[in-house]
């Protein structure tokens, strides 16, 4: 049959740049209840969880799928990993907690890059990339090759000779692509860039971008908040 793609919202209570950052109140709701409601308009998915490490985000929050998840995991992958193990599915969808103006044909667009049988994981670049988001380390830049591989992700020192895009943080991987990425030993390049999906390209799991012209941001500091003001 058709194969079944769960999507997972990551929601660690204690970010470090923002505390309690999913539960903050945006417009009336926590932010992440925002992107839940998001989510579940992908026509898509076939199921969505919150995936909570800690009994005040289960409380605050009012979705219908919440999954309680260890609060030992190193990463929101993991996180992802441990909910995706308890179900029969092919593909997963990671889609980030602060990313409130995600939209829902964006999710199904990236989902739709697995109908080609070798694509392992697969992500989102932009075209809007603003001169203040080049010297801003919390905007994540991409590069990539003809294929629309990412060939490097990169905060800062951009090389000038070539094209770069902004980086939206969803992630979509087939199931055992996740598990073997989980498995996986942090690398260098990862912990020296602080970018996990750097793992992945050090190990030969090749990434896919689906370029759009997606203007939302994430929240990564209150400043963020500005964006959503309006």
């Amino acid at each position: 049959g058709k194969p079944v793609i769960l999507g997972v919202i990551p929601a660690r209570l204690n970010s470090t740049r923002f505390p309690s950052k999913v539960i903050f109140n945006l417009k009336g709701k926590p932010i992440i209840e925002h992107v839940y409601d998001k989510a579940i308009q992908s026509n898509l998915l076939n199921k969505v969880i919150v995936a909570v490490d800690s009994e005040e985000t289960k409380n605050v929050i009012n979705c219908q799928n919440i999954m309680m998840t260890s609060d030992k995991h190193q990463s929101g992958t993991d996180r992802v990993a441990e909910v995706a193990n308890k179900f029969d599915c092919d593909v997963i969808v990671n889609i980030q907690g602060d990313e409130p103006g995600i939209d829902p044909l964006l999710i199904d667009q990236l989902i739709t890059l697995f109908e080609d049988p070798s694509v392992e994981m697969a992500s989102i670049a932009s075209t809007d990339l603003q001169e203040d988001d080049l010297n801003n380390d919390n905007v994540v830049k991409v590069n990539l090759d003809k294929e629309n591989n990412a060939i490097s992700f990169i905060r800062n020192n951009l090389n000038p000779d070539l094209t770069y895009y902004r980086h939206i943080g969803i992630y979509a991987y087939r199931k055992n692509t996740l598990n073997l990425f989980t498995s996986l030993s942090q690398s260098d390049n990862e912990k020296n860039h602080r970018l996990e999906q750097l793992r992945a390209l050090d190990n030969n799991i090749a990434i896919k971008l689906l370029i759009s012209d997606f203007s939302h941001r994430s929240i990564d500091v209150k400043e963020d908040l500005k964006n959503y003001e309006n």
